[in-house]
């Protein structure tokens, strides 16, 4: 483990001090509102699989999938808080990504849950060649010739804090505490709201994607190692019950849940009230707005629970409240000056 505090705070763990689980963890560092934390994350595979050889079920060892960095006790959170993370920056600690399908995991083949009799789908991993100074990423077909570079737009998959109630929760499960997210919102210059469950919260991060389409269909993005710079605030006595993000332009409320209509009712319900309260409009007529002027971009329809976001322009709402007194803006402005 590597923390300076000098200036923002710096962490890199060891391999063995990646976390699995939201929740039943020492702290590994501390953290205040208006922090700037820069932390190095580990791929869904820990950085074991660095090429078409490395199949996932011969290198990697379950449940040590999906790590992630953390936590960090954040001062002054408590339960019934809402904690602001500001995400500054995710660059590619590498210069290589890697994707792969898995037998009995993912949306177009048999699983557990979802039992049939045709064979399970081929184990096989692609490599992706990064190249930031472009900002593109490298699809290289396996069975043909074919490729085509695909725009550079890093995420971080997995982020949340301590679940309620003395729950450890699997780092690969999304819920209401955040976790495996997989929607490509989070990303530099959104901010994250998560509620807080737990005295000092117990942020954790990881699961970085070079890209990632809608649904991560196959299960797995383009996984990477990140170098992730973020801020952070806690907002008092302000609960948030699902995740929550906000970007320059528009608000989103996360849902997760199976199946896939619960995710999509638990988002778009949280949405259309959030909507009510920054605004003051009816409900039925801020239901009606989203019902025609809003989006539902499909986190993941792979883990052990679904995520939808429920996501609105602001420029659309008439005359909005900043949400939660305008800590997006503030953290953004924070970030950009001086540090």
């Amino acid at each position: 483990m590597t923390i300076d505090t000098a200036g923002p705070v710096l962490y890199r763990p060891a391999r063995d001090e990646l976390a699995y689980t939201f929740g039943g963890r020492m702290p590994v560092g501390h953290l205040r509102s208006g922090e700037v934390l820069e932390v190095f994350t580990e791929d869904c595979f820990g950085g074991r699989v660095c090429g078409p050889g490395d199949l996932p079920s011969q290198v990697c060892q379950m449940p040590y999938l999906n790590p992630v960095s953390g936590p960090f006790f954040i001062e002054d959170a408590e339960p019934g808080d809402t904690l602001a993370v500001h995400i500054l920056s995710i660059t590619p600690a590498r210069e290589w990504g890697v994707s792969s399908t898995f037998p009995h995991f993912g949306a177009l083949t048999s699983t557990s849950h979802t039992a049939t009799l045709q064979p399970a789908l081929e184990e096989r991993v692609w490599l992706y060649g990064i190249d930031r100074d472009a900002g593109t990423v490298r699809f290289q077909a396996t069975g043909s010739g074919h490729q085509v570079d695909l725009p550079l737009e890093p995420m971080i998959g997995t982020i949340g804090v301590a679940p309620a109630g003395f729950e450890a929760r699997s780092t690969i499960v999304p819920d209401s505490h955040g976790g495996n997210l997989d929607t490509p919102l989070v990303r530099a210059g959104s901010t994250v709201y998560l509620g807080v469950n737990v005295h000092g919260a117990m942020l954790a991060l990881g699961d970085g994607h070079a890209r990632q389409g809608d649904g991560e269909a196959c299960g797995v993005g383009i996984e990477i190692a990140t170098v992730t710079t973020l801020t952070v605030e806690v907002i008092k006595k302000t609960p948030t019950v699902w995740p929550r993000l906000e970007t320059d332009t528009g608000i989103a409320s996360i849902g997760c849940a199976r199946p896939l209509e619960d995710a999509y009712r638990i988002a778009h319900t949280d949405l259309v009230g959030w909507i009510a309260e920054l605004t003051g409009m009816d409900t039925l007529d801020a239901y009606q707005l989203v019902s025609q002027a809003g989006r539902a971009p499909i986190g993941n329809v792979c883990d052990p629970n679904y995520t939808v976001a429920a996501m609105v322009d602001t420029a659309l709402l008439p005359g909005p409240s900043p949400a939660y007194g305008g800590v997006h803006t503030r953290l953004r402005q924070r970030a950009a000056g001086p540090r």
